[in-house]
């Protein structure tokens, strides 16, 4: 059999059990099986394989029907142009929260606070497009922060990046130019109606926070004014309902410049909100 006889079996079979993305998959699955890079399949569909690849690839394909990620079966995901690490105990990094990123690295920062930080990978991102910044990565889950650790390792960031285990802003004492949080925001009603994907084999814990969805939002907001120094931004990502509810908490602690910024589709992705210059830091 050659690469593209693989090929072809593996969409016959992702097809057959419902896979949207069948082709697509197929790709990432056959590059992983047969060990060459995603973007150099395509000179090797020619190429006689082994049985053992046809061995690993069934392998790969039944996990996919299982509904598990891509990214959780080959163990890494593309985000803002990098490879990071993904596990179940990570949300999968997705392309829309690349808005926070960007929105960002608008501006200038010294020093960044990421709460909720997982694989780590917005953090590293920032970092790494900043030379000579430094952020702290907090996250409750030991699994989590043990991802984030081989991703900080991965790109020699082990000074730059700090990492502490714990709850928003528990384990914080600095202030900070800079606060991002892609924090879990799905109401606990909508959970049942999320992709197999999604509700089955990402960490809950990142998903929601149960009630409304807004209680990492209230949390992030209600300490914000003690860890953002005067004239500092904060952006968090947020559900596509949310724009007004997360703007009003975001006011009410005092912040100023508050805005919306869509994704690429038009829904409303990020808000960005100010620290009055004029505000003294919260004993």
């Amino acid at each position: 059999m050659t690469g593209k006889d693989l090929l072809l079996h593996a969409i016959a079979r992702l097809r057959a059990a419902g896979i949207e993305n069948a082709a697509g998959d197929a790709r990432v699955l056959l590059a992983h099986a047969i060990k060459v890079p995603h973007d150099r399949l395509l000179l090797h569909l020619d190429d006689l394989t082994l049985p053992s690849d046809l061995e690993s690839l069934n392998f790969l394909v039944d996990a996919r029907i299982r509904r598990q990620p891509v990214s959780q079966i080959v163990g890494t995901r593309l985000f803002w142009g990098r490879r990071f690490r993904v596990t179940p105990d990570v949300l999968d990094p997705r392309p829309e929260t690349e808005v926070l990123v960007a929105a960002a690295l608008e501006e200038p920062f010294r020093n960044v606070l990421d709460l909720g930080t997982g694989s780590g990978c917005i953090l590293l991102s920032l970092l790494l497009d900043r030379p000579g910044s430094w952020g702290l990565g907090v996250e409750l889950s030991d699994a989590a922060v043990s991802v984030a650790h081989a991703n900080r390792r991965d790109y020699g960031m082990e000074g730059p990046m700090v990492l502490r285990r714990g709850s928003w802003y528990e384990p914080v004492e600095q202030q900070f130019d800079l606060i991002v949080s892609n924090p879990p925001y799905i109401a606990e009603a909508e959970m049942a109606g999320l992709a197999p994907e999604v509700r089955d084999w990402e960490p809950r814990m990142a998903l929601t926070p149960g009630g409304d969805g807004l209680g990492a939002y209230r949390a992030i907001a209600a300490g914000a004014p003690r860890h953002l120094l005067p004239g500092g931004r904060i952006l968090v990502e947020i559900g596509r309902t949310q724009a007004a509810a997360v703007s009003d908490l975001l006011a009410a602690a005092g912040f100023r410049s508050i805005r919306v910024v869509p994704d690429m589709d038009g829904r409303d992705r990020v808000i960005s909100a100010t620290n009055p210059p004029d505000r003294e830091i919260s004993p």
